[in-house]
Parts: C-alpha cells; sequence; structure tokens
C-alpha cells in the first residue's frame, strides 16, 4: 500500500514536474494524447452545432475550428510562459515566451499544454451561441487562451522552469484540470451569457423558459462519443510518460463518464422530467469533468460516485440556470463549472490513504473558490469592454436571420434556410 500512495502521489505531481524520462515511448504517448485532446474540438464543434439551430450551424462550427488555431498561436506566444515559466512569486511565470528552442521534451510538453488552452477557450463558444458576434467573440478567446486561464493555471501546474504556484504548495489536487481547465473556462462563458442576455424569445415576460431546441441530436451524440474518446487522452495522458497508473485513470475516466449518464437519467425520471438525450449526453460530460480532477489519486468505487453524483449536479445546475434566466445553449456552465466544483472537492474526499480529511477538502473548496474569483470577474470586464467598444451582441435582425448568413456568408444546410432564413441572391451579393 505504501508503495501504491508513493505512486499516487508521484503522478499528483507529473503535471508540475519535468518528467522524468525523455525517452521515445514517453515522447510518443504525450504526442498521441495531445492528438487525442485536439480532436475534443471536433467533440465540441459536433455537440455544440447539434444544440443550436441551422442558422447558425456555421458559425459554431467556425467559433470551435478557430479556438483550437488562435488559441494555440496566443498560448505559445504569452500563455505558456505566463503557466508554466519561472514562478519565484507563485502567482505568474517569467519566461520561456512564444518558445523556439530547448530540449525536446520541452516542444512535447508545449503541443501537450496547448490543446489544454484551447479546451478551457471553447467551453464558452456554446455557453454564448446564437446571439454573439464572430470578431468579438474571438478577442475574448484571445484573452482567455493567452492569460485568464494560463495565470490561474500558474497558480496550480507551475513549477518546470522554476519556483511553484500558491495554491500547489498548499496541496491542491488538480491532476487534470476539472478546475484550472473546465471551471476556469465555465466561469468565462458565465460572465459571457451574463453580458449577452438571453435569446430572443428564450424567456417569456413572466420569466418562464422556453425551450429552444438544437437542429441535430445525431450531432450531439456523436460529439458526445468524441469529447469521451478525447478524454482519455486529456486525463491519462496528464501522466506525462508511460507508467503503469495508465490503466487506472483510464478506468476511472470510463466509469465515471457512464455513472454521470445514469446520475442525469435518475436525476430526470426524480422529477418526472423526460428523459432527454441533451441531458444524457451532459450528464456524461459532467462525469468526465467531475473525474479529471481525482481520476490518479482515488479508487475505482469513489470514481463512479464522482460521476453519479456528476449527473445530478448537471441536471440541476442547468434547472437553476433557467430558474435564473441565464440562457446557456448546451449546458457549458453546469457540465464544466458546477460539474467541476464537485469533482475538485470530490478529489480531496476520495483521496486514497487519506479519506475524507477535512484539511485536503478545505484546500480544494479554496482552489475551487479562487479559480471562481479570478476567472468570472476578468472575463465580466473583458466582455462588458468589447460589449461597450465593438459590440459582442448582433443585432436583432441578424439573430433573426442566423449568425452563418449574418456572419459569413454561407450556411450548413442552404437548400432549407435559402427559403427560411433569407433572400439567397443577397447571399450571392455579399459572397
Amino acid at each position: 500500500m505504501k508503495i501504491y500512495l508513493l505512486s499516487l502521489s508521484a503522478l499528483f505531481f507529473a503535471p508540475t514536474a519535468h518528467a522524468a524520462s525523455d525517452s521515445a515511448t514517453s515522447t510518443a504517448w504525450v504526442v498521441l494524447a495531445s492528438a487525442l485532446v485536439f480532436f475534443m474540438q471536433a467533440g465540441f464543434a459536433l455537440l455544440e452545432s447539434g444544440m443550436s439551430r441551422t442558422k447558425n450551424a456555421v458559425n459554431v462550427m467556425m467559433k470551435n475550428y478557430m479556438d483550437g488555431c488562435v488559441g494555440g498561436v496566443v498560448f505559445w506566444l504569452v500563455g505558456f510562459g505566463l503557466m508554466f515559466g519561472s514562478n519565484l512569486t507563485g502567482w505568474f511565470g517569467m519566461s520561456h515566451f512564444a518558445p523556439h528552442e530547448g530540449q525536446p521534451w520541452d516542444f512535447t510538453f508545449l503541443l501537450f499544454q496547448m490543446m489544454f488552452a484551447a479546451t478551457a477557450a471553447t467551453i464558452a463558444s456554446g455557453a454564448m451561441a446564437e446571439r454573439t458576434r464572430y470578431g468579438a467573440y474571438m478577442i475574448g478567446a484571445v484573452v482567455i487562451s493567452g492569460f485568464i486561464y494560463p495565470v490561474f493555471g500558474s497558480w496550480v501546474w507551475s513549477g518546470i522552469y522554476g519556483g511553484q504556484g500558491w495554491l500547489a504548495k498548499l496541496g491542491f489536487i488538480d491532476f487534470a484540470g476539472s478546475t484550472v481547465v473546465h471551471s476556469v473556462g465555465a466561469w468565462c462563458a458565465l460572465a459571457g451569457i451574463l453580458v449577452l442576455g438571453p435569446r430572443l424569445g428564450r424567456f417569456a415576460a413572466d420569466g418562464t423558459p422556453r425551450v429552444i431546441p438544437g437542429h441535430n441530436l445525431g450531432l450531439v451524440t456523436l460529439g458526445g462519443f468524441v469529447l469521451w474518446l478525447g478524454w482519455f487522452g486529456f486525463n491519462a495522458g496528464s501522466t506525462l510518460g508511460m507508467t503503469e497508473s495508465l490503466g487506472l485513470i483510464a478506468l476511472n475516466t470510463h466509469l465515471a463518464a457512464a455513472c454521470g449518464a445514469i446520475g442525469a437519467m435518475l436525476a430526470l425520471r426524480t422529477t418526472s422530467k423526460p428523459i432527454l438525450l441533451t441531458s444524457t449526453v451532459n450528464g456524461s460530460l459532467g462525469g468526465l469533468v467531475g473525474i479529471t480532477a481525482g481520476c490518479a489519486t482515488m479508487l475505482p468505487g469513489y470514481a463512479m460516485l464522482t460521476g453519479l453524483v456528476a449527473g445530478f449536479v448537471v441536471v440541476f445546475g442547468m434547472r437553476l440556470l433557467d430558474r435564473w434566466q441565464l440562457d446557456d445553449v448546451v449546458g457549458a456552465v453546469s457540465v464544466h463549472g458546477f460539474a467541476g466544483v464537485w469533482g475538485t472537492v470530490a478529489a480531496g474526499l476520495f483521496f486514497t490513504g487519506d479519506l475524507f480529511s477535512w484539511t485536503r477538502v478545505s484546500v480544494q473548496l479554496l482552489g475551487a473558490g479562487m479559480a471562481f474569483a479570478w476567472a468570472f470577474p476578468m472575463a465580466l470586464i473583458l466582455y462588458f469592454l468589447i460589449a461597450k467598444t465593438i459590440g459582442l451582441r448582433t443585432s436583432t435582425q441578424d439573430e433573426q436571420r442566423g449568425l452563418d448568413f449574418a456572419e459569413h456568408a454561407e450556411v450548413g444546410y442552404p437548400e432549407f434556410n435559402q427559403t427560411v432564413t433569407f433572400d439567397g441572391a443577397d447571399l450571392l451579393r455579399r459572397s
């Protein structure tokens, strides 16, 4: 047991320490894991597009596609240095900006972390869908990838080039990013939907929520599967090497996702609501988000419990947002924010060898709270400034026509949209 706990401890500190081995095998695994995490962008694009209406399908796909592009470049330019550079103060890195030389492992590690930055940025895309100007959204994605996400990440994961983040010194556990990646992205999304306001017709005059169904549940399901697959790279790749614990991490990831879907189903059933596909997929994603913090430091039974509770958290979280008249198109705040907080606490509760330690849980609560205290106000200021300068929300006419036409002059379903949302001749003139 002592040897097992030591191996878990070594795994926990893996993201904040230089990999012990630069072997070709470890490099190959991390590169493969990077590709799996990158593939999650496709999962987000499919899921968010499917949960949106036909007239916004291209716009949603474009945002997810470009998140990986501009997010990767700005993270290389600024974000990596802020997050992983020499962090002697404990608050942010001060070296390795725009890295273009170094050891082979440095480039491997940069590649892997670049994918995480894109994931954090793209969480806001789905929540803010169908009424956000494309250019304004991209400015937000740049700031999230290059500043908001890396600064908080430096508090937890920095240290490979000297120093250590202040939360890491306290013993904060977030192996692969329930808080660092997912909650930070969700709090940015929450700020965005507060500044934007709801879509036209989303809430009645008395505040009663109206359902605006997505156009393609097949895409939603496929997106859920793609994200599930990519999450094996997200979590197991965070070992930064080929270790014997990969099986445990991958198993915990899978069990939590499965139990997340079951938890969502039970939550819907206990309230006599229909068992919706969208809520079920979101439940499994909530399970994945929840297990991300503790996937390397808890046993499978606790991973299942973490995922099960996350499913309930997602369903009731989405209902809470409706009550507050906050229009989150895909449920991103519930899936990545609320389930991320629960998963962060669960990582402290179910830490192998030190179960239900109040000291450990209190550090976890502090870290989750600091993520909100940092990301939410920073994003709120960001989106408020965008709204007051170039404008964040599209016009009423453009929202009614659809952002595919208004922002991109092309549509995903031309045979349908040409007669429903706009004059096709006008599209040809603008092309």
